[in-house]
């Protein structure tokens, strides 16, 4: 059984993760580089760094490929799913704005809250299917303002974090106690280094940029995921969706204020809709459950 504290615990912790994750907006707006690819190089190369520094402090630096053989395919999966991920996140930056990719993203509650109720046998409220409906009507308005103009690509790009966000929440909840997933950052940093490498050439960036860069891959992203991860024990699938819709208040938030990019009316009636029906679903169930 979860106590009040634990839960506690976990709200925090993921909490700390969205804020986290809402700065990518603002810092690939303040780049020159607008290539995708160089971004999702560099930012993935900044995090693999960091976290064999995090590893190698944690377990020796003769332990870390023992973790990593330890966590067996569970963790080897987990790492693919982070770093398309990683990938799609990026990519859809360059196509559409960043309203529409966390817009878009949002939906990843309600794939997570499915996929602990198809596959870990996590109960979800009818609370939470009605805003489900009411998120996809959001994301439908979306989709059509997209259709009128060039941000098609990107929204259906972006459909990808979701679905590998859910799956990964199901894999970290059901192997949290037998398995160490912490090294999993690290193969999702070297996955998508290695896969963006061949398109990201020629490498060369500004040290301005660069230096934004690995503040994605080091605050942004390693940092962000560790807490998420962290968070997992304490919270269910749905709960860790649910909480996630604070990267795009803050994130879309942020670009707006601090960039000037406004939504397009679609994307803020659709937005409105999804934000608005998570909110009310997680202040009804913000309540000690058990697990």
């Amino acid at each position: 059984m979860r106590t009040p504290a634990e839960h506690r615990k976990g709200i925090a912790l993921m909490l700390g993760a969205t804020l986290c994750w809402a700065t990518a907006g603002v810092l690939v707006r303040n780049m020159e580089v607008t290539d995708g690819w160089k971004i999702t190089f560099w930012r993935s190369f900044f995090m693999t760094v960091f976290m064999l520094l995090v590893l190698a402090y944690r377990y020796g630096s003769g332990g870390i490929w023992q973790r990593i053989r330890a966590m067996g395919w569970p963790g080897v999966l987990t790492g693919m799913l982070f770093a398309g991920m990683m990938i799609s996140f990026i990519l859809a930056l360059s196509l559409t704005t960043v309203a529409n990719t966390l817009v878009v993203g949002s939906i990843s509650p309600f794939v997570a809250a499915v996929c602990g109720y198809l596959f870990l046998g996590e109960k979800v409220a009818p609370r939470t299917w009605c805003a489900m409906m009411i998120a996809i009507a959001g994301i439908v308005i979306m989709f059509f303002d997209a259709l009128s103009g060039s941000g098609w690509a990107g929204n259906l790009i972006a459909l990808c974090i979701p679905i590998g966000f859910g799956a990964n929440v199901v894999l970290l909840r059901k192997h949290r106690h037998a398995i160490d997933m912490m090294p999993s950052v690290l193969l999702a940093g070297i996955f998508s280094t290695l896969v963006a490498l061949p398109f990201a050439l020629p490498l060369a960036v500004s040290a301005a940029d660069l230096g934004l860069i690995s503040v994605m891959g080091v605050l942004q992203l390693a940092i962000g995921l560790l807490l998420m991860m962290a968070a997992v024990p304490y919270l269910a699938s749905a709960e860790i969706g649910l909480l996630s819709i604070l990267e795009i208040v803050f994130g879309t938030l942020s670009v707006w204020l601090f960039v000037g990019e406004r939504p397009s009316q679609a994307a803020l009636v659709g937005g409105g809709m999804v934000i608005a029906a998570l909110i009310v679903n997680e202040i009804a169930g913000l309540r000690p459950v058990t697990t």
